[in-house]
């Protein structure tokens, strides 16, 4: 099964370090992160999952619940978890999932048989409250995951669906944005107090409209 942006997020029931849930439910109302992880005590998966639970409250700040999925059995999730949060000097306080039957590895397309026929790619999937896939990043084995950039789209998502506008190259937050090409000038205008700068008839930037 092949996800696209727009779709909405399959739901799963799973048993999971906190627990069985029910995917859409343990989401509720919030934006949801999930990150799959190839196995349990690997390099790369240690220390993204350590940054997570770094990032809590930045996640929480946000309306973002974290989880992660592993094709291990809970047992070694718990036993890993202690890894994680010694190395990271952190407390792992989201769900990893056990997946050993791969319902949740097929479901999102984790598994790249050209990458291994059996162990997941380390995939990223942004869920907004509708439950739609709004991002989907996929990384290789030997490249860490850069949580700043996930911090950083979850902006970005976020701004854009309460305004419309959408954010430039190397946008953060606080930075100026791009005026939607749906509203015209006029209505920008009106829109966008703070002022707006043509630069291009199609290209409109307005301060950060926030604040």
């Amino acid at each position: 099964m092949t996800l696209h942006l727009g779709d909405d997020a399959p739901n799963f029931e799973a048993n999971t370090t906190h627990g069985f849930i029910n995917f859409h439910n343990f989401l509720g109302d919030s934006w949801g992160i999930l990150l799959s992880h190839p196995a349990d005590y690997t390099p790369v998966c240690t220390t993204e999952l350590g940054r997570t639970a770094q990032l809590s409250d930045e996640f929480k700040k946000r309306g973002v619940k974290a989880i992660a999925v592993s094709v291990d059995a809970i047992e070694d999730h718990h036993e890993w978890i202690k890894d994680i949060n010694q190395v990271k000097q952190t407390n792992v306080d989201f769900p990893l999932i056990a997946d050993q039957d791969r319902l949740v590895s097929t479901l999102y397309d984790m598994i790249h048989p050209n990458a291994s026929g059996t162990q997941t790619v380390r995939s990223v999937f942004i869920i907004d409250p509708q439950k739609k896939i709004r991002l989907t990043m996929t990384y290789p084995a030997s490249a860490g995951r850069n949580f700043d950039e996930i911090l950083r789209v979850i902006d970005s998502l976020q701004l854009s669906d309460q305004y419309k506008v959408a954010t430039p190259a190397d946008w953060n937050l606080g930075d100026d944005v791009i005026i939607s090409l749906g509203l015209t000038t006029s209505e920008a205008i009106e829109k966008f107090p703070k002022g707006i700068t043509e630069v291009k008839p199609y290209l409109r930037y307005t301060p950060y409209p926030k604040e």
